[in-house]
């Protein structure tokens, strides 16, 4: 029989038998039935956990798993749908990728040790949804091909630009527009993102900032300057997202995009990088 490790996704609040319900049937991790585990019989505060190998879940293989993208995303599509199926039907405080225990007993322990400090964070996050906000630079067009460092100038292209100018100064003078073209986007940017914060501190009551994407994370045009995530109220939903989005109307080179909304993913105990003060709603 091959080894298991227990998979923990997210903890959450059952005074009805809603996440039962909402996890009955469904597969998560390594394509394992996932079920709940709470400290005691009459406990409100559960987690939602399923059985997954141990092979690919102890230390050293999953530090190895953890750089393989493939592995990695159906490893998180996995733990989302659990944690949606879960969010759909009550209040779930998402714990952090590929959490695992021992067995159910190991998790029992866990719940009992922090029952408080779950049963608060879950009544601060009840009826609340997580918006994510990203801003964008999207370089102008004479800064998109920029001259190589060690490339030669061209002087026939250099003086077809301006032919008054020597083929040397013509050069630099291109050069100092592709600086001025991406300082310019910069400071759009820097614009955008203190009005989109105005705007989304009108309704959210928390923010965390996340560290801007980049490499194969950034699949969106330009340069991501901006990565936040906020805890909205559901009453105001859609009133963020629309002043959100039009906070940064007529700022030319800037991509505002909004995302949501997803389960509290940044705003459980374990998921908070960089958290602010906490805002009136």
């Amino acid at each position: 029989m091959t080894a298991s490790l227990i998979y923990v996704y997210g903890v959450a609040r059952d005074a009805d038998g809603a996440p039962a319900e909402a996890l009955a049937g469904l597969r998560g991790v390594a394509d394992a039935p996932v079920h709940l585990v709470r400290a005691g019989d009459d406990d409100e505060v559960v987690a939602a956990v399923s059985p997954v190998p141990a092979q690919d879940f102890q230390e050293a293989a999953l530090t190895a798993h953890l750089e393989d993208l493939d592995w990695l995303e159906s490893v998180a599509r996995a733990h989302h749908r659990v944690i949606e199926a879960l969010a759909a039907r009550t209040t779930v405080l998402p714990l952090r990728l590929a959490t695992v225990y021992l067995d159910d007993d190991r998790i029992r322990d866990m719940l009992e040790a922090r029952r408080e400090a779950f049963a608060e964070r879950l009544t601060d996050l009840a009826g609340h949804e997580e918006w994510g906000v990203k801003i964008s630079v999207e370089a102008p067009p004479a800064a998109r091909h920029p001259p190589e460092p060690s490339a030669k100038p061209d002087p026939a292209a250099a003086s077809a630009a301006d032919p008054e100018l020597s083929p040397g100064r013509a050069y630099l003078s291109r050069r100092r527009a592709q600086r001025h073209a991406r300082d310019e986007a910069h400071r759009d940017a820097e614009r955008a993102a203190e009005r989109v914060e105005a705007a989304a501190r009108a309704h959210a009551v928390d923010r965390v900032r996340h560290r801007p994407q980049q490499g194969e994370l950034a699949r969106g045009p330009g340069e991501n300057v901006i990565n936040d995530a906020y805890l909205v109220p559901l009453r105001h939903a859609e009133s963020f997202r629309t002043d959100v989005m039009r906070a940064a109307d007529g700022l030319s080179g800037v991509c505002v995009e909004v995302t949501g909304p997803w389960a509290p993913y940044s705003f459980s105990a374990d998921g908070r990088t960089e958290p602010s003060k906490r805002a009136a709603p």
